[in-house]
């Protein structure tokens, strides 16, 4: 990598963190490209050579922030095939990105009525592939019959998605105060999506694990 590219490459990532840390702070109404820019350490001509507008910023962020997560779901083969395993894996990847990203997200709940249509558009292309990651997941396992062929696998994802954020929102709030640990939630949310969508039932499979362990 020449001279060049090198600065234009450390530059952009500057505009990236800075715009991160205005979006957490000011919101996605309140940020400029002029305060941006500040932050950074350049001008607000050299935030517009890298960025057309603030959007675009905005897509830039959110797609940083997800990209350790959307990368590793991106592989089919890092699927083991069993449900409570797989999610598992998805529960603590997303928790991760939840807790790191946990001002920013505050900051677009707490104004989430106020976004302007654009700065909406851009949030929802940035997460939509972490989501039909998992929806993907889901219908493939449909097929396999590992999972009910009645549930409809977006509206689920939304809602497994959603405990997880709950959970991140009120620990950090220590609304429940030393009575369990993250790690407890997280297998607890696992536990109760695995069993609701699970083809067959896990009590049935522990007691038929539980036989062959008997007659073994």
């Amino acid at each position: 990598m020449n001279k060049s590219i090198r600065s234009s490459t450390l530059t952009r990532t500057r505009l990236i963190e800075a715009a991160l840390q205005v979006f957490a702070s000011l919101g996605v109404q309140g940020a400029t490209t002029r305060e941006i820019a500040r932050v950074a350490g350049v001008n607000e001509v050299t935030l517009f050579r890298h960025f057309a507008s603030k959007e675009q910023l905005l897509g830039a962020v959110m797609k940083n922030a997800l990209a350790l997560q959307t990368e590793a779901l991106a592989h089919p083969e890092a699927w083991t095939q069993d449900l409570k395993i797989d999610l598992r894996q998805y529960a603590h990847l997303y928790n991760t990105m939840l807790e790191t990203q946990e001002d920013l997200i505050r900051t677009f709940i707490g104004e989430a009525k106020r976004h302007p249509e654009a700065a909406k558009q851009v949030i929802q292309e940035a997460v939509k592939p972490l989501g039909e990651k998992l929806v993907a997941y889901l219908q493939s396992s449909q097929k396999l019959g590992t999972v009910r062929a009645d549930i409809d696998p977006f509206p689920a994802v939304d809602m497994f998605t959603g405990m997880l954020l709950a959970g991140m929102l009120c620990r950090s709030v220590k609304f429940n105060p030393s009575s369990y640990s993250c790690e407890d939630y997280i297998e607890t949310c696992v536990d109760i999506f695995v069993s609701g969508i699970s083809a067959t039932p896990l009590s049935v499979v522990d007691a038929a694990v539980r036989g062959c362990l008997k007659s073994g």
